[in-house]
């Protein structure tokens, strides 16, 4: 672009123009350039030049998409650049009579293929090479420069060359010169923003140092003091050659020695075969040895497209690492001594190749400019958007920026982008878009601490502190789940029932509460396995490790302090204690009192029991992995979640199976624990792949075993019914919970069917219409409506059979917490009988359930063996049922 188009520019902008457009690109590369050193020195950097900078400092997001768009313009660079230097050979061939097929675009393509394959060869070697022959092609540029200012200078030194257009230095040039002519030229009428676009290529190299920022001894420093230097000097060149070129060289010549004067020369108009319009090769006439400004055009074209195909396969490698678009995993595999991306370099030669094939400048810069101008955009707006969140960790030893020039700089580059080409600048906002989403849809699995991450901890904060000052009303309930699942897979029908009810709008924290002191690794491989096992279902959950801490004291901390504010828990979910009857009686105490402290705290209770005979139509496969803690490497084995599975517990659930082929489990816990015999004295042969021990910022994760661990998920068949007895007014939940279960229970709704309790037969019609009345108030969707009546009939002798042979082993003469007496059972005969009669109704009305919601009778004043008595009779023989009262608040609204 320095020898090829700044004659051209002259001509059509004029000297006055010419100088704003270059000052103009000065600008919006000096901001940019601060804003890119500010983020050079903002942390230790590694290979993938903007891709690197942009996804680290604004996300993933933005910085894929950047990253491609900036590779490819890089690429498109590379081939616009060798065209450069073929049209320059071509011109020098065209001189002496030569050429090879036919002097134009397809000598141009030939040519052109041959050095990109040579450039690509040179760069895939090694940057030793590719340096070598950047200091040789930047002497020869320099020289190149000096033998046009010295030509200039001097001027004319022959009559053929005025009559070519080059007069001299004079004032009367000058004037002619100063103001724009733009004209019509290859394809297009031409003006300022579209001469302005063909020109910026030309200074696009501002990214050139960060584009190899991996490969650099201390980037923090060279990048900003090399960018800036050779910003300088460039800027500096393109004034005096714009300058210089306008003062002694006309727009328009004939060539004709006949007549030098300055009409005659210009007669020729609007066909002259000379001058700054016409000649793109005036600059060698203008120069003290012309020959020599072929060299200089070469080395300088050459040399940026060395560094435009140096830094595409090194950014593609970069993206690939990263795993962020699987189509570029494949080309990131490293080679050598060096991790030279050769596949990256393939990619980039074909795609350079086939733009090459346009063999025509004007039309491919225009083209890149957009690219380019959105790449310094999104650069500009990293660092004022990092300086503007406050974020803690934006600390750059690079002072000399300014956030408010970096957003001036952003909205620059987006206004030139529009008025460069409207149409342009909207399919590169459209490409963008669609990049940014498909990482956004993908979600990778990476955190880098980017400022959008930091904007986005900041809005939660805020909103959640907003939201605590916020009175609360019905309308806004959601249930949040304090769920006492323990470990993974130990309790999974707990988990499903709960993320029926979050997985739209609320969230649940898995608490696992052990009452053993762990290790540190011990309790970084739990907790480990714990959020994996969350994130692996999809769950909107929170997983939460409390140790040293029995169940009760564990589970009452949790009730008082889990959550922030406003997003707190207020429905407990435990599962149903099936073993009660043969366990010790302070497991009874501390599960019995849970249930106690849950109501005492204003929290509503629900509690769950899945026979082993409920249905289940879908199979999970899970793989628990390994992690390596950053600060002393040690590789924490997930082994002891097959132990962690089969231990003993205070909250038992169901007898539902995590597998059935015990053998098997036992087999993948042998094969678990020999792996992890071996990774002990081998720690960097996890999985047959090394653990690179120098990056510390990515945590390793390796596959555990060849099995992965199965177990059932709790679903229900589409044709069942989901059954709520609403027997006790508790705030609305009990029939809340039974309606977001029937409609999120499924892919579809499912039927709900709500059970009430009549007292008086010929009141029934009177009390069916306002239940309907009530629900309808309420928005409560159901499919039947029932009135039960005959709670108050005396229960059959094999109820009270199986009562008794239940309660009997936890009889005592006197009254404690734990056991009942005789006295006991003859003051709560009513309510027990009047449990005992719902059980013969529920076995009556809803055996062949889906699941079964039952209001929750109150632990009050009673025994806790009494009271698991009466779970006992109303969940024995039945689908899963789910016990669930309220705290009394309101959580319906009409």
């Amino acid at each position: 672009m320095l020898f090829l188009r700044i004659a051209w520019v002259v001509a059509q902008a004029g000297i006055g123009l010419s100088v704003i457009i270059v000052f103009l690109s000065a600008i919006v590369c000096v901001i940019t350039t601060l804003s890119l050193s500010a983020i050079c020195t903002n942390g230790q950097l590694q290979g993938g030049g903007v891709y690197y900078l942009v996804s680290r400092s604004l996300g993933a997001e933005f910085g894929a998409s950047v990253g491609i768009l900036f590779a490819f313009a890089n690429a498109v660079a590379a081939s616009m650049n060798t065209i450069g230097f073929c049209d320059s050979l071509n011109h020098l061939l065209k001189t002496h009579g030569l050429k090879i097929v036919d002097n134009d675009v397809n000598d141009i393509r030939i040519v052109g293929a041959v050095a990109l394959l040579v450039m690509c060869v040179i760069c895939a070697i090694g940057m030793d090479w590719e340096t070598k022959a950047q200091n040789f092609l930047i002497v020869v540029i320099v020289v190149a420069i000096i033998n046009y200012i010295v030509g200039a200078l001097i001027g004319p030194s022959s009559d053929v060359e005025r009559a070519k257009g080059f007069v001299g230095i004079n004032l009367q040039t000058i004037r002619e010169n100063w103001l724009p002519n733009f004209r019509y030229s290859e394809g297009r009428e031409h003006d300022f923003f579209s001469v302005f676009a063909v020109y910026f290529p030309a200074v696009t190299g501002v990214q050139a140092g960060a584009n190899i920022c991996g490969d650099l001894k201390n980037p923090a420093v060279a990048i900003p003091k090399g960018t800036l230097l050779a910003l300088a000097i460039s800027v500096t060149s393109y004034f005096t050659m714009v300058i210089l070129s306008g003062m002694g060289a006309l727009r328009d010549a004939s060539g004709n020695v006949a007549n030098l004067t300055t009409a005659a020369l210009e007669s020729c108009k609007p066909h002259c075969g000379y001058g700054l319009h016409n000649n793109y090769a005036i600059m060698q006439l203008m120069s003290a040895w012309g020959p020599f400004i072929y060299a200089g055009c070469w080395a300088a074209t050459l040399s940026t497209a060395l560094t435009n195909l140096l830094s595409v396969p090194r950014l593609i490698q970069a993206l690939g690492v990263d795993r962020i678009y699987p189509g570029l995993i494949f080309f990131s595999k490293p080679y050598g001594r060096h991790g030279e991306p050769y596949r990256g370099y393939v990619l980039t030669f074909f795609v350079s190749l086939l733009f090459l094939l346009i063999a025509n400048l004007n039309a491919i810069a225009p083209l890149i400019t957009n690219f380019y101008l959105a790449s310094y955009a999104l650069i500009n707006f990293c660092t004022f958007h990092a300086a503007f969140v406050h974020q803690i960790n934006w600390r750059p030893t690079f002072r000399y920026y300014n956030k408010w020039l970096s957003l001036a700089g952003f909205l620059m580059c987006a206004s030139i982008m529009m008025i460069i080409s409207w149409a342009m600048a909207l399919t590169t906002m459209f490409v963008f878009m669609t990049l940014y989403l498909l990482v956004l849809y993908r979600k990778p699995d990476v955190s880098w601490g980017s400022s959008t991450e930091g904007q986005r901890y900041q809005d939660t904060v805020s909103f959640i502190t907003e939201l605590s000052h916020r009175v609360t009303h019905s309308r806004s309930y959601n249930p949040q789940l304090l769920v006492l699942a323990g470990t993974p897979l130990q309790r999974p029908a707990l988990i499903d029932v709960a993320h029926m009810l979050t997985k739209i709008g609320s969230f649940m924290i898995v608490a696992d509460i052990t009452d053993t002191a762990l290790t540190k690794g011990e309790r970084v491989s739990r907790q480990h396995i714990g959020e994996q096992f969350v994130k692996y279902r999809k769950l909107r959950a929170f997983y939460v490790l409390l140790q040293g801490l029995d169940l009760k004291r564990g589970a009452n901390a949790l009730m008082q302090a889990s959550g922030l504010g406003k997003l707190s828990p207020n429905i407990l979910l435990i599962g149903f204690k099936k073993d009660w009857t043969n366990a010790e009686h302070k497991q009874i105490s501390d599960y019995y009192g849970v249930i106690q402290d849950a109501f005492d705290l204003k929290l509503a209770v629900t509690i769950l029991r899945v026979p082993g005979t409920s249905q289940t139509v879908q199979r999970w496969r899970w793989t628990p992995r390994v992690v390596s803690e950053p600060n002393n490497f040690e590789l924490v084995m997930h082994t002891q979640v097959l132990a962690l599975m089969n231990s003993d517990s205070d909250l038992e659930d169901d007898d539902q199976a995590i597998d059935d082929d015990s053998d098997k489990l036992i087999d993948s816990e042998n094969q678990l624990s020999n792996e992890t015999s071996s990774s002990e004295q081998n720690p960097e042969s996890i999985g047959g792949e090394a653990l690179r021990s120098a990056n510390f910022s990515r945590t390793s994760r390796r596959k555990l075993s060849n099995g992965a661990l199965s177990f059932r998920a709790l679903s229900f068949n589409c044709k069942q019914y989901v059954d709520a007895w609403w027997l006790y007014e508790d705030g609305g939940l009990n029939i809340l919970l039974p309606y977001i279960i029937a409609r999120r229970g499924y892919k579809h709704k499912l039927p709900l069917r709500i059970f009430a309790i009549t007292k008086e037969q010929h009141k029934r019609e009177f009390e069916n219409k306002c239940m309907e009345s009530l629900l309808k108030k309420f928005r409560i969707e159901y499919t039947e409506l029932t009135l039960v009546r005959g709670i108050g009939d005396a229960p059959p002798e094999s109820s009270w059979k199986m009562f008794n042979n239940i309660i009997n082993d936890f009889k005592s003469e006197e009254k404690t917490d734990i056991l009942t007496s005789e006295a006991e059972l003859k003051s709560q005969y009513s309510k027990t009988s009047r449990h005992l009669r719902l059980r013969n109704l529920l076995l009556q009305h809803s055996t062949k359930a889906a699941i079964v919601i039952i209001t929750l009778p109150l632990p009050r004043k009673v025994s806790a063996s009494l009271y698991m008595a009466w779970l006992e009779v109303l969940s024995r023989d039945l689908p899963p049922v789910l016990f669930v009262r309220g705290n009394d608040s309101c959580v319906l609204d009409a």
